[in-house]
């Protein structure tokens, strides 16, 4: 019942707000991800993610979405207030928004229109934000779309293309640093290291990809390299220093390479 409700408010409010006539939908859909796609979490360790679009598509200006994950390994714990929770992408773009927040045990259900007449968005950018506290039990575990739609003034958007969340508690998620991934390729040399890493990236498309450095608790280290690239090689240099050009401590990080809802990760060791 509450979802009937949710939905109900959703098609309600984008009906009856952005009266002004749908603009014409392009065919390619939605792309979304559980950002960062694969991290490593300290046991008992709080942590976020967020709903990302990541690539640009059709037009939207709302969402409705489940996230669902395993209550044995991870909790969430809603932000105070709720409404820190919608992404900057939305907020940036319209200062008053529909939101609804419904906590439940394994799931949440998300609602956010954007109240602006005319205003519509395309990606990339930051929709929403979860905090979840890990286990004190070391296991790999996920959170994942059960279900998610786009809408552009009361309209469907369609296709909605998905990646979930891998998470490693205690260990790396599943996949991390699997070489297999279909068309994309990351390594680093040297490694383990003492000085800067010259990592050889790869990908079978041209598209929009993003190179970033976490620590095993999951947090962003730097943001290395990001836009839109060729298909095809080529190298970044990572110097061992944090967005604020501070040298990170020796220890363990993850790098991982993003395209078109698609990731892999190369686990990286700086020496002291």
């Amino acid at each position: 019942m509450a979802r009937m409700n949710v939905r109900a408010a959703l098609l309600l409010a984008v009906g009856v707000l952005l009266c002004a006539g749908p603009p014409a939908l392009r065919a390619d859909g939605v792309t979304v991800a559980l950002y960062p796609t694969a991290q490593t979490v300290t046991p008992g360790a709080e942590f976020d993610l967020y709903v990302q679009c990541t690539v640009a598509g059709a037009p939207f200006n709302a969402f409705d979405t489940i996230v669902g994950w395993n209550p044995a390994a991870l909790t969430n714990i809603p932000l105070s207030p709720v409404s820190q929770q919608v992404g900057s992408y939305m907020t940036g773009a319209c200062g008053t928004t529909f939101h609804i927040f419904l906590r439940g045990a394994s799931s949440d259900t998300i609602t956010d229109v954007l109240l602006c007449d005319g205003v519509s968005l395309t990606g990339p950018g930051q929709l929403y934000r979860l905090r979840f506290r890990a286990s004190s039990t070391p296991q790999q575990t996920s959170v994942q779309f059960q279900s998610v739609q786009f809408y552009n003034a009361g309209m469907y958007v369609n296709p909605v293309h998905t990646t979930n969340a891998a998470i490693g508690i205690g260990m790396p998620p599943t996949g991390v640093g699997d070489p297999l991934v279909p068309g994309l390729t990351l390594d680093a040399a040297p490694n383990p290291s003492r000085g800067p890493l010259a990592l050889a990236l790869g990908a079978d498309r041209p598209g929009l990809q993003l190179l970033t450095v976490r620590d095993v608790q999951g947090r962003l280290v730097c943001r290395l390299d990001g836009g839109w690239f060729p298909a095809g090689p080529r190298i970044v240099a990572w110097d061992g220093r944090d967005n604020g050009g501070i040298r990170v401590p020796a220890g363990i990080y993850f790098v991982t390479l993003e395209l078109a809802g698609r990731y892999t990760s190369k686990r990286v060791t700086l020496l002291p």
